[in-house]
Order: C-alpha cells, then sequence, then structure tokens
C-alpha cells in the first residue's frame, strides 16, 4: 500500500504517448526572402496564424541571432512531425489574400532555375512595387443621368452628356468622349439631371484611357495567307490546348490582323488575351488599335506610377478586363482566366530583362502557355534565330505571310556606298538621300530618318594632338549633346561641361567627329527649312506622355520628317510614309557580339517596312561603307531567310546559340586586379568542372577585359562558357560557384543565354 501514491503520482505526471505525438507536429510554413538568404526557410505557424498563412502570401519573421524581422513570401504550408532542432515562429501576416497563385509560385521557381537567380528576387521582379508597396487606388465616382431632362431646355452640349450617361460612366470619361467642359457635367450634377451611382477604381493621368482610338476597322476579308495563320492559331484555341504559332510575315503583311482576330475569338470564350510589344513607344499605338475594337483595354509598362499599376493590376486579376498590352512584365499580369498570349517583334533584344533575375519573357511566356495549355502566338518580320531553328526543328509552327496586304508592295532599297567619294557630301546625308528626301517631300509623302546614335557629336577629338576627350569613370568616349556644349557618357550618365582647349596639349583645335540624332536634325532643318521635323530619341521622350504626342503628331501629318534611333524602326504603321532614310547601317554591324550581324539585318529590315505602306508607294535609302555584307544584301533584297541561311552554319560551327548555351560571367571591382583574379578563380573552377565531364562538348572562354573594360568607375572582366545543353551547362555552374565566398571588393553576375555580350 505504502507504494499506491507514488504509482498514481506516476500516472499523472507522465504524458500520455498521444500528447507527445500532438507536441511533435505542427504546421510549419516554408518561406523565401527577397534578399539575403537564399534557400528556403521552415517556420512553425502559431495556432493564432494557422488561417492566414497560406501560399501566396508574404509573412513577417524573425531572421538571425538578433531575431530581426523580416517580410518573406511563403511558398508553401505543410503539417506534420516538426524536426529535433526548434523552429522559429512566424511573427504576423502581411497580405489580406495570396498575391501570387500556386501557378505563379512555381513559374517563379522554375524562372530562378533557369537563370540561374534567387528564388526570391524573381519573386520581387513579378510583383510590381505598387502592388508589394500596396499602393492606394482612386476610387472616381460614377456618374448617370437620373431622367428628368424631358422638362428641361439642354443646350446641345448637355444634352450630348446626358445621352453618353445612360449608364454609370465617371465624369472623365464623359469628358473624352463628349468633348464637354466640366463645367458643363458639374451644372448637370447641380441641377439634379446627373446623379452619383457609385464609384470605381480606375487609373489616372496621361497614360489612361484618355486618347481618342485611331480609326482600326476591320477589314472585309483575310488575305489567304492571314487567314491560314489565324487557323493554326484557333485549332488549338477552340481545343484548348497550348501550341506555339510563328507568323513570319513582311512588314505591313496584316499579322496586326491576325492579332486582333484570335484575341476577339479568345474573348468571345469569356477568356483573356495578354499581348508584348517590345517598346513603350509602341503601346500607345497598339493599345489604341485593340481599344478600337474591343474597349476596354489594360496597359502595364514602366512609364506607369505605382499607384496607377496597382490600380491595372487589380482590374487584370478580378477579370474585369479582357486584354492586357504591355511590355516585357506584362507577361506576369494575373489573368485567372488567360486565353491567349501574343508577342509582336519577338525577336527584340528588349524582351531580354537587363537586370537580375536576367529573364527572356519569351521564355517565360512559352512556360505559361504549356502550363495553362493556351496558344502562344509569336510575331515578326525578322524572327530570332532561336524562333527559327525551333521552327525548322518541326516543334514549333510557322506561318508565313509573304505579301504585303492591300496590294502594296515592297518598297525599292537603295544601297549607298559610303566608301565612293561620290557618295558622300559634307554632311552626313549623302546626295542620294538628300535628293530622295526632296522627291518625298514634293510628293506630299512623309520622312523617317534612322540614326542609332543620340547627341549631336559621338566624340570630340584635337586636330593637333588626337586626345579624344573621355569619360573619368568609364572606357567611352564623351558624347557631345547640345545645347550648352555638354559631354555626356552613354555609359554612366555622367555630365561634365567640355572646355574649349585640348585638356591635354592645351591647343584650341577640338574638332566635332562623327554625327548623331541631335546634329542629324540641325542638318536637315538647314537643308529643308520649309519641313516640319521633330526628333525621337531617349533624350526627347523623358517626359511623360512624350511618346504618343510625338507619335499622334507624325500620324495626323503635323510633322513631315521624324528623326530617331531604334525606337522608329519597330511595328510603327504610317501609311504617308514615302521615304526612309537608314543614315548608318555600319552602327552596330561590327561591335564585338555574335548577334551584331543578326540585330543589324532586323532593325534595317525592320525600318525599311515603315516605308510604302500607303497608296503613294515608297522607297528606302541605305547609307552603308560594307554594302556586300550578308546582313545588308539581305535587308536591301527583304529577303531574311537568306541572312538565316548564310547565319546558321557559322552559329553551328561555333556551337553559338540557337545551337548551344551561353553562360557569361561578369565580374566588377574598382581594383583592376581584383577583377582579373575574381575572374581567373572562377573561370578556374569552371575548368575543373569541365575536366570532370570531357565528353560533353562544354568549353571555358576567358576570362579577358570586357569590351567596355571601365564602367562606371569599375573595371569589368567576364568569361563565358559554352556548350550543347542548356541543362547540363546551368547544373555545370550551379556546382561552380555553390560555396564561392565573394571578396568584399568584388562584384559579380551571372548572365544565362545573353543577348548582349559587352
Amino acid at each position: 500500500m505504502t507504494h499506491q501514491p507514488t504509482s498514481q503520482r506516476q500516472l499523472f505526471e507522465s504524458q500520455p504517448q498521444w500528447v507527445e505525438d500532438d507536441a511533435r507536429c505542427g504546421l510549419v510554413a516554408t518561406v523565401v526572402l527577397p534578399d539575403g538568404v537564399a534557400k528556403p526557410l521552415d517556420y512553425l505557424v502559431p495556432d493564432a496564424l494557422a488561417a492566414a498563412v497560406e501560399p501566396g502570401r508574404r509573412v513577417r519573421v524573425p531572421l538571425g541571432r538578433n531575431n530581426r524581422e523580416c517580410i518573406a513570401y511563403c511558398v508553401s504550408v505543410k503539417s506534420g512531425e516538426l524536426p529535433q532542432s526548434p523552429l522559429k515562429s512566424v511573427v504576423g501576416v502581411e497580405d489580406d489574400k495570396p498575391l501570387l497563385s500556386r501557378r505563379m509560385l512555381e513559374l517563379t521557381k522554375w524562372m530562378a532555375d533557369r537563370w540561374l537567380a534567387r528564388w526570391g528576387e524573381v519573386l520581387e521582379a513579378v510583383l510590381p512595387a505598387g502592388v508589394r508597396l500596396r499602393k492606394p487606388t482612386r476610387m472616381l465616382p460614377l456618374l448617370m443621368a437620373t431622367g428628368a431632362a424631358s422638362q428641361r431646355k439642354l443646350t446641345p452640349a448637355q444634352a450630348l452628356v446626358l445621352a453618353a450617361a445612360s449608364a454609370p460612366i465617371t465624369a472623365e470619361d464623359l469628358a473624352r468622349i463628349t468633348g464637354a467642359s466640366r463645367a458643363v457635367i458639374a451644372r448637370l450634377l447641380k441641377g439634379g439631371l446627373l446623379c452619383e451611382a457609385g464609384s470605381t477604381e480606375r487609373i489616372t493621368g496621361p497614360v489612361a484611357n484618355t486618347r481618342l482610338p485611331i480609326s482600326h476597322d476591320r477589314p472585309a476579308q483575310l488575305s489567304a495567307a492571314q487567314r491560314d495563320a489565324l487557323q493554326a492559331i484557333l485549332d488549338p484555341l477552340r481545343q484548348g490546348q497550348h501550341a506555339t504559332v510563328v507568323l513570319f510575315g513582311v512588314t505591313g503583311s496584316g499579322k496586326t490582323e491576325v492579332y486582333l482576330q484570335a484575341v476577339e475569338e479568345t474573348i468571345s470564350y469569356g477568356k483573356q488575351a495578354i499581348v508584348l510589344v517590345p517598346e513603350i513607344s509602341l503601346t500607345p499605338q497598339t493599345c489604341d488599335r485593340f481599344r478600337a475594337r474591343f474597349g476596354s483595354v489594360a496597359v502595364l509598362h514602366s512609364h506607369l506610377t505605382a499607384t496607377e499599376r496597382h490600380a491595372q493590376w487589380r482590374e487584370i486579376a478580378a477579370g474585369r478586363v479582357g486584354v492586357i498590352v504591355g511590355a516585357r512584365s506584362a507577361i506576369f499580369a494575373p489573368a485567372p482566366r488567360l486565353g491567349l498570349i501574343v508577342i509582336d517583334e519577338e525577336h527584340e533584344t528588349s524582351f531580354k530583362q537587363a537586370t537580375a533575375p536576367r529573364y527572356h519573357a519569351r521564355d517565360v511566356a512559352q512556360w505559361i502557355a504549356q502550363a495553362e495549355g493556351v496558344p502562344l502566338v509569336l510575331g515578326s518580320a525578322t524572327p530570332s534565330l532561336e524562333t527559327f531553328v525551333r521552327c525548322l526543328k518541326g516543334e514549333w509552327k510557322m506561318c508565313r505571310l509573304a505579301d504585303r496586304v492591300g496590294g502594296s508592295q515592297l518598297p525599292a532599297v537603295i544601297t549607298v556606298d559610303l566608301r565612293d567619294a561620290t557618295s558622300r557630301s559634307r554632311g552626313v546625308l549623302s546626295p542620294r538621300l538628300t535628293a530622295g528626301i526632296q522627291w518625298a517631300l514634293e510628293s506630299g509623302g512623309q520622312i523617317m530618318l534612322l540614326l542609332n546614335r543620340r547627341g549631336f557629336a559621338t566624340h570630340v577629338q584635337c586636330r593637333a594632338c588626337g586626345f579624344t576627350v573621355r569619360c573619368p569613370q568609364c572606357d567611352l568616349a564623351l558624347t557631345l549633346h547640345q545645347p550648352g556644349n555638354r559631354g555626356i557618357c552613354h555609359g554612366c550618365g555622367r555630365v561634365t561641361a567640355l572646355r574649349a582647349d585640348c585638356a591635354d596639349c592645351k591647343a584650341p583645335q577640338l574638332v566635332q567627329r562623327g554625327t548623331g540624332t541631335q546634329r542629324l536634325e540641325e542638318q536637315v532643318r538647314a537643308l529643308f527649312p520649309g519641313a516640319r521635323v521633330a526628333r525621337m530619341d531617349t533624350d526627347t521622350m523623358r517626359s511623360r506622355g512624350s511618346h504618343e504626342r510625338t507619335l499622334d503628331a507624325f500620324r495626323a501629318r503635323e510633322i513631315d520628317i521624324l528623326v530617331g534611333t531604334q525606337m522608329i524602326a519597330k511595328g510603327l504603321d504610317f501609311p504617308s510614309v514615302m521615304l526612309v532614310g537608314v543614315v548608318n547601317a555600319d552602327a552596330a554591324l561590327h561591335l564585338a557580339d555574335f548577334r551584331a550581324a543578326e540585330r543589324t539585318c532586323q532593325l534595317v529590315t525592320q525600318v525599311a517596312g515603315r516605308s510604302g505602306r500607303g497608296p503613294l508607294g515608297g522607297r528606302v535609302v541605305v547609307q552603308t561603307s560594307t554594302p556586300d555584307h550578308p546582313a545588308l544584301l539581305a535587308a536591301a533584297a527583304h529577303d531574311y531567310e537568306a541572312f538565316v541561311r548564310s547565319e546558321l552554319p557559322i552559329r553551328e560551327t561555333l556551337l553559338y546559340p540557337p545551337f548551344g548555351s551561353i553562360v557569361r560571367v561578369v565580374v566588377r571591382s574598382i581594383d583592376e586586379q581584383a577583377a582579373a583574379n575574381w575572374a581567373a578563380h572562377i573561370s578556374g573552377r569552371f575548368q575543373a568542372e569541365v575536366a570532370q565531364e570531357p565528353l560533353a562538348m562544354i568549353r571555358v572562354l576567358g576570362p579577358a577585359p570586357a569590351p567596355i573594360t571601365r564602367l562606371r568607375d569599375r573595371f569589368r572582366w567576364h568569361l563565358q562558357v559554352q556548350g550543347p545543353d542548356g541543362q547540363q551547362l546551368r547544373e555545370l555552374v550551379r556546382r561552380a560557384t555553390a560555396t564561392l565566398q565573394t571578396p568584399d571588393n568584388v562584384a559579380w553576375i551571372i548572365d544565362v543565354d545573353p543577348v548582349e555580350m559587352l
């Protein structure tokens, strides 16, 4: 009996087995930090937060020894046995609802693996800052006619406003549609003829739907090639299947109308379409065309404010718009009922992100389209060689549109050989090009002049000693900009007041060499004083809405001659353009980049296609010092496939894309030797990994100084790894760099399948 109290005490003080098992189980959230720690981390989810913590939301978690509170992305939640080591707990939940769907989490994980990026920085990239920062959106009141106007005498403006307000509409849209002033609308409100009928979340500002759409009527019928291309898109669309269709059509062949009708059918099924364009300058024209056909269109590009982007994002996520138009990042639009993706001018390098994560929108679109089971349409008059080869292999379907719609002919291309003394003049315009401009002006046509060099003069040089004024922070000559005699570095943006004499020998014999768009504009104004001239480059397009204003003025025939950089070469449709002049076709032909010839052929072909789209016909004048180069011969003959046939064997021999993959590493440091040493160290690790796989056909090139060796006061060295298998190459790079401890005075980046090598 003396043992009974002891046994009872043991019975009640010991934990039953089921209680111990329950204590070892719990809810664990796996989170990814936007920066800092690269690998996913596990945190215990307290019971109080169990209902709120879910994949796609952001949570607050303690990090490090001092438990610094950080915001992280929850990527998974699992219930089960807890690890032996204790877990820290989630502190709080940041978002009311998930910002990212499970499909988007899968996509970002794939992107991190595909481009060797940190998962956290990919998650940050796909969410606009306005969404992450929860920028407040502006609520606009909706107005509606009350029906009390039958006994009132109305002015014509008032009658127009009331007729337009038969359904709820904002005052902003009322003023835009009717042309009435805000005072007219205010008087109708005060008089009880208009009343408030709720509110709507809408963006405002010059990028909103405040411009009247251009006319873009549906044609009576499509050409045979257009019908075949449209059918190739509609077949998988109707079957709910994925297919990638490439529209390879000459400029003016009606690719946009094929897009429009494919989107029209997509919307008829209650689904949404994403349309990507390469340049902000193309966004207004593309939006106008889609608005003319479909009404409301969401717009996403970098010129939107964070608040405007957040509002558009919410409209898309709510499914209230059927068409989303935008630049590269619009591919991440949260369309809940995605039915079609279109990428116009798919060859453009602007679809590749220049900063981490260095993704390519075309590859992301391909992943999304496959995952969602929807068609992907790629359109271009000059498809990238990567796209071309996938079509040749039968992986993607290519539809050719070989002729322009409406019976217009491709313009005749005249090549001016600048090596011939008779082709040169004191200015940058050859006599042949000058005569062509005069012909177009006298015929009532418009002119576009392409020079892919902004500024007044490309460099300033001393005639006495040859000294060239250079940027003190970069290995680049300063470009002269006027007015103000300013030297601007196009690498780092540094602005320097240029002195009148030589900084080296003090001689007052400085000369301005080379020509930029500013000088070209000045020469054109001097040669054609009666012509209305405008310039379109980065310098003149800085303000909001500047692209739209310039292009609208050109479309309205308020500008006779448009001078510009490559932003005028892409996808713009102006029927009155009779002459296109390529002032210097060699500008990018001889850069240290294996894609230089491809880009030159694409640029010249594209800008040549702006001419002759109307009934007046057109011509193209190309000035070059290398008229026999295959890229220029093909562009002059409007035969892009001829260039493809000449270029592909070279790429295949060298294992360059599309026959191989490249991973480029760029090392930067304020200390040149430190950059060189670290590049050599990384190269050594790559060589050691390659030695383990002697049959993989992988080679390491470099390290060597980058073509632009110093940029923003940092010395740059680079190396690259090439191989036929991209996945194998990425695995090798991942293994070689997994345990690297970067020195404090060095920074370096990895670029998978780079599109520029400078």
